[in-house]
């Protein structure tokens, strides 16, 4: 990329993000207080789509607990002294794995030497692979946020119980049914994000959000994703990247990109100006209520505090958006 000069200035966009982005940095919390120890194992799950999937397989027979809670960004985080504790005590480990928590590498390989530590993709690593997207950009390592192809992540269904199931043989018919239940509200979800998305028009299609997180959302709902970043949010924002974007959101006449719960919203907001500029007013939402939920659950009372309402959530704000019916715009 060629370098700028004072006789080719930098875009002001460029100016509004070196100055105002702040990245919002990890600071590690659980989604409730501990559980007092009654005798039932003790699960940790790392993320919160992760302690999702095991709270409903493991229902009231295991105490779940998550290390990151609501708005943190697992690409970035760090555990804190608690949650090495927290992690020691604990029976069972579940990761996302494909490098999502790529600062804890070190920290679950080791806990694996000493007990039972899953990542719960590796089911889709081992038995569909071809499913796996490898973006370029990601030192030819598989894209983690599979969650958001709800089809894909109930593929995962199955390892959650065989392990509990040998944590805790007996309580294994119950895994197995509540599997089974789970299994069936992703089904049906699933085909609610279909019949959602097929409702936009197919040349608003267009996903335009702060980092590469919704890949997998968009080859599987049928929309087409761009990220200012890669599919980690350390990556950082290529001006000439940043440029086509807008480019493309004025040609495509896109009427709203989305900011990520746990990203910064100025890096979505630099691009309104130039896009006004070349004749195109985008709508960026300001609420939490219209933020989407792409690395982590919401807060409780955002409605997108479990799994299944995360991905509601998303698919409410992404159709009312691509509609126009965010920030007054026309259909």
């Amino acid at each position: 990329m060629a370098l700028l000069t004072p006789t080719r200035p930098y875009p002001r966009w460029f100016d509004w993000i070196a100055v105002s982005l702040v990245f919002f940095v990890a600071v590690g919390c659980t989604n409730s207080e501990p559980e007092p120890d009654d005798g039932r194992p003790l699960v940790v799950a790392t993320t919160g789509p992760v302690g999702e999937l095991v709270r409903n397989i493991a229902g009231d027979h295991a105490r779940v607990e998550v290390l990151m809670g609501p708005g943190v960004d697992p690409h970035l985080y760090r555990e804190l002294p608690a949650d090495t504790e927290k992690l020691g005590r604990a029976d069972v480990i579940f990761y996302n794995g494909l490098h999502l928590e790529g600062r804890m590498g070190d920290t679950l390989a080791k806990l694996g030497r000493k007990k039972p530590v899953y990542a719960v993709t590796e089911v889709l690593e081992r038995d569909h692979a071809d499913q796996l997207l490898t973006p370029p950009d990601f030192a030819g390592h598989a894209d983690p946020h599979v969650w958001h192809d709800v089809g894909l992540w109930a593929e995962c269904i199955p390892l959650v119980v065989e392990k509990l199931s040998e944590a805790d043989p007996d309580n294994a018919d119950a895994y197995r049914a509540a599997g089974d239940k789970y299994a069936k509200q992703l089904t049906d979800l699933d085909a609610e994000c279909r019949e959602r998305i097929a409702q936009i028009p197919s040349d608003r299609r267009v996903l335009v959000t702060a980092h590469d997180a919704f890949a997998y959302f968009s080859k599987a709902y049928g929309l087409e994703a761009v990220g200012l970043k890669g599919v980690s949010t350390e990556d950082e924002v290529d001006l000439k990247h940043m440029q086509e974007v807008i480019d493309l959101v004025v040609h495509r006449r896109i009427p709203c990109v989305f900011v990520e719960s746990a990203v910064a919203p100025q890096i979505m907001q630099a691009l309104a100006e130039p896009c006004r500029d070349a004749g195109h007013d985008v709508y960026v939402p300001s609420s939490e209520e219209h933020q989407l939920y792409a690395d982590a659950l919401g807060k409780p009372g955002s409605k997108a505090e479990s799994y299944t309402g995360m991905i509601r959530a998303n698919v409410d704000t992404i159709a009312a958006g691509l509609t126009g019916k965010l920030g007054g715009g026309q259909p």
